[in-house]
Parts: C-alpha cells; sequence; structure tokens
C-alpha cells in the first residue's frame, strides 16, 4: 500500500488528502495476503506526513481452545508520522530521525503503509483467541473436538468430597 505524497509535501502545514484505499497486504507477515481497505487522511506537518487511517481486514488465527483456525476481523486505528528522507524540492538528503523505528517517506517521496498495517494488526490479536465466544475446546481424554464431535470418553471420577460444589454448575 503505497501513497505518492510529493504534492503534498510542498504545499503548506496544515493541507491534507483523503483516499480510499482497497488493496491485498501481508497483515500477520507469514505470505497470506489479506484485503485491507478504508479511509486514509494525510496532513502535511512540519516535519513530514501525518497518516491517520481506519481500515478494516482480517487475520488468520488459531483458536487456543480447539485449534482450528480461524479470521479475526479487526478494525486499524493508525497514526502515524513519515518523516522524508530527501527534500522535496532539491532533491538533497535530509538527516535521518533521532526517533527509532520512525517511519519514512523513501527516496521516491512515496510512503510505505505495509509496515504499519502490520504493527498495527498484531497488536489487535488477542491473548486468547476463540473462534466463537462459547467454544467448548478438546476433550482432555481423546482430544476430539467437542464443538462438533461428540465424546464417548468415561466422565471423569470426582472426588466425592467436592460434591457439594458440583451442585452450583
Amino acid at each position: 500500500m503505497q501513497i505518492n505524497v510529493s504534492q503534498l509535501l510542498q504545499e503548506p502545514i496544515g493541507a491534507s488528502r483523503d483516499y480510499e484505499i482497497s488493496d491485498e497486504v501481508d497483515v500477520a507477515g507469514d505470505g497470506n495476503c489479506r484485503e485491507a481497505s478504508g479511509k486514509v487522511r494525510l496532513l502535511r506537518t512540519h516535519r513530514g506526513t501525518l497518516v491517520r487511517a481506519e481500515l478494516n481486514t482480517e487475520i488468520e488465527l488459531v483458536c487456543s481452545r480447539c485449534l482450528r483456525p480461524f479470521r479475526y476481523p479487526v478494525t486499524l486505528k493508525i497514526e502515524e508520522e513519515y518523516i522524508p528522507v530527501v527534500d522535496v524540492v532539491s532533491g538533497v538528503p535530509l538527516p535521518a530521525s533521532e526517533e527509532p523505528g520512525s517511519f519514512v517517506v523513501d527516496e521516491h517521496n512515496v510512503i510505505d503503509l505495509t509496515e504499519a498495517i502490520r504493527q498495527y494488526a498484531l497488536l489487535a490479536v488477542p491473548m486468547k483467541p476463540l473462534c466463537k465466544e462459547n467454544c467448548a475446546g478438546l476433550c482432555p481424554v481423546c482430544g476430539n473436538n467437542l464443538d462438533g464431535d461428540s465424546c464417548r470418553c468415561p466422565q471423569p471420577v470426582t472426588d466425592r468430597r467436592w460434591s457439594e460444589l458440583s451442585k452450583l454448575l
């Protein structure tokens, strides 16, 4: 996802551009591309270009209970400043940004949103992803998926000292 910002960088501070984008992006970094679409606003700042975007995409995850892969829809709200590496008028290289991990406008005055999308998507992944809220998971004895298959394993024998607690269920 690349956008040429050469015209915007020549305009005064506060100038903006709005875009509707839809493109295939390798969100998880695994080679599987997913469509990311939404609105992007570019705003000229004193240092470069501020990118504000709201993009919708999907991430391929594995359920932490039943171990099935599933697609998890996410909405990414991106806000990052891209700093140019060359002067847009003269083409003279500019000093590198002192901020580690900052995003840059390349020597062709193009910003690439791919890395920002990837980073924000990784932050959107839940700690324990579930394919559905009431996923039953796997049988602890035979390993069958309890969501779709029935299990013929004997119910575990509970200690009778805990029988009063089972009444609470």
